[in-house]
Order: C-alpha cells, then structure tokens, then sequence
C-alpha cells in the first residue's frame, strides 16, 4: 500500500490557517461549517380599491393566506382604513405565487383587487 503526500491548501482568513505539527511547513486546513444566509423575505401586500367587496378580501385570506375569521377581518379593514394590509409574508417563490393566485382568482371573479409583493429588510426577518 503506497501513502500519498497530501499538500494542504490555504484557506482565507488568518485564523484557519495553522501550521501541522505532523508535518512542519505546512498549512493544515480548519474545517468549519459553511455560514448560510436566510433567504430574503416578502411581504405579500393587498391594496385596497374602490370595487372589490370586503366579503370577497376576507375570502381571499382564508383562502389563500390560512387566516381564520377574525384575522381575515382585522387585515380587511386595515386595508380598506389604511389603503393597504399585509397577506403574510414568505420567500421570494411562495410570494411570487400568492400574488399570481390572488390576482388570477380576482380577476376571474370580476374583482379588480392589486396584490403586490415587497422585499423586507432584515431587520424585519
């Protein structure tokens, strides 16, 4: 069985970068995990307009965003008292679909009901 010489690679940063007592002159790698970041967030936002009914906004939480009664009912009237209500918020794919179901669904409904998508800072993450 023939052993191979391994050459040790360096690797950014001061600190992984250790001298192996086995094998003097060499650099030893430090393995460590990898440091994902948190995909960003989207607020998935209704706006309020002057035809859709609030029946049909509340329909539409349950529907689409899992609210149940009460929470349906207290977004629908911040969107209609403060032009605007927060849906839910999710990843930029699951947001990017609520907002096409939403509006599909309105629009075959004969509602003109605007759902937008907006990317959240991280501090609100």
């Amino acid at each position: 069985m023939m052993i191979e010489k391994i050459q040790y690679a360096p690797v950014a940063g001061p600190e992984a970068h250790q001298e192996s007592e086995e094998h003097p002159g060499e650099v030893a790698v430090a393995e460590g995990r990898p440091r994902l970041k948190r995909p960003p967030k989207y607020a998935v936002v209704l706006l309020n307009d002057d035809y859709t009914a609030m029946e049909f906004v509340v329909e539409v939480l349950r529907k689409y965003f899992d609210k149940n009664g009460d929470e349906a009912i207290q977004i629908m009237l911040c969107i209609h008292k403060q032009g605007r209500g927060v849906a839910g918020v999710y990843t930029f794919e699951i947001a990017e679909t609520k907002v096409y179901q939403v509006q599909e669904y309105a629009r075959s409904q004969g509602f003109p009901l605007k759902c937008i998508m907006e990317e959240l800072s991280d501090e609100k993450n």
